[in-house]
C-alpha cells in the first residue's frame, strides 16, 4: 500500500505539476491525481493563483534630487509553469528583486510633484515594464501600485508654503480678471453713453431720483465734459477790438 502512495501525487485545481524524468523536462500535469515514478522522476508544484507582493520601502532620489522613501505593492501570477521553473531559479524572489530596481529606476526620472500627482500613470509605467521583462519566466504582471510617499518634515513644511503661495498667486489672478472685465463692461457703457445723448440724459434722472431719495445735506452732481468745455471755450475766447 505505502508503495502505491508513493507512485501518487494530488494537485489542487489552481496547481500545476512540472514533471520531469531523469532530469528532462517532461509535462506539465494537473489538476488532479498524477502518477510519479520515483527515483526516475521529480514533480515541481506551481502555484497559478494570483500572489499579492508588498515592495519594501526602497529610498528613492526624484528627477528635482529630493530623497523620500517609497514602497508599493504588485499583482502577479504564474502563466506558464514550464518557464516559471525552468528560466528562473526562484520567480518569487526574482520578480521581487525586479520590482524594488524597476521602482527605484522609474521613480528617479520624475519630479517629487509627479510621483505625488500622477501615480496612475506611474504605476501603469512600472506594470509595463516588469511585466515585459518577466514574460520570459512565464509570470504574467496585472497591477501596480504605488502605496506610500514618505516626506521628512522639512519637505512637508516647504509643500505647504509652496501651496499657499499658489492660492495667493490664483486669488491675485481672480481679482486681476475681475477688475479687466469690470474695466472693459466700464468702457463700453461710456462709449454707448457717448453717443447716445438721450441715454446719459436718462441716466442723468435716474441719477436726480436716487438723490431725492437720501436725506444727505450735500449733493455732488457731475456736469457732463460737452457743457464744461462750451464754457471754457466763452471764457477764454478774447473780446473783439472795437474799430477805431
Amino acid at each position: 500500500m505505502m508503495v502505491v502512495l508513493s507512485f501518487v501525487r494530488i494537485l489542487n485545481e489552481y496547481e500545476r505539476g512540472v514533471v520531469f524524468t531523469l532530469g528532462r523536462f517532461w509535462r506539465v500535469k494537473g489538476p488532479g491525481m498524477i502518477l510519479i515514478i520515483p527515483g526516475l522522476q521529480e514533480m515541481v508544484r506551481v502555484d497559478l493563483r494570483t500572489v499579492v507582493m508588498d515592495v519594501p520601502t526602497q529610498d528613492v532620489i526624484t528627477n528635482d534630487n529630493v530623497t523620500t522613501k517609497i514602497n508599493a505593492v504588485i499583482y502577479f501570477r504564474v502563466m506558464d509553469p514550464r518557464n516559471a521553473i525552468i528560466q528562473v531559479e526562484n520567480y518569487f524572489h526574482a520578480t521581487s528583486q525586479l520590482a524594488q530596481t524597476t521602482l527605484r529606476s522609474v521613480l528617479g526620472q520624475h519630479e517629487l510633484d509627479q510621483i505625488l500627482s500622477d501615480r496612475d500613470k506611474l504605476n501603469l509605467e512600472i506594470q509595463k515594464i516588469l511585466d515585459h521583462q518577466t514574460d520570459a519566466w512565464g509570470i504574467k504582471v496585472t497591477t501596480v501600485e504605488i502605496k506610500d510617499v514618505d516626506l521628512n518634515e522639512s519637505m512637508i513644511r516647504a509643500m505647504a508654503k509652496q501651496a499657499e503661495a499658489e492660492r495667493d498667486r490664483r486669488a491675485k489672478v481672480i481679482h486681476a480678471e475681475g477688475e479687466f472685465q469690470a474695466a472693459d463692461k466700464l468702457r463700453k457703457a461710456a462709449h454707448t453713453l457717448s453717443n447716445e445723448p438721450q441715454a446719459i440724459q436718462l441716466r442723468y434722472l435716474q441719477t436726480m431720483s436716487d438723490i431725492t431719495s437720501t436725506k444727505a445735506s450735500t449733493v455732488v452732481f457731475p456736469v457732463p465734459l460737452d457743457l464744461m468745455k462750451m464754457i471754457e471755450g466763452v471764457m477764454t475766447k478774447k473780446p473783439a477790438k472795437s474799430a477805431g
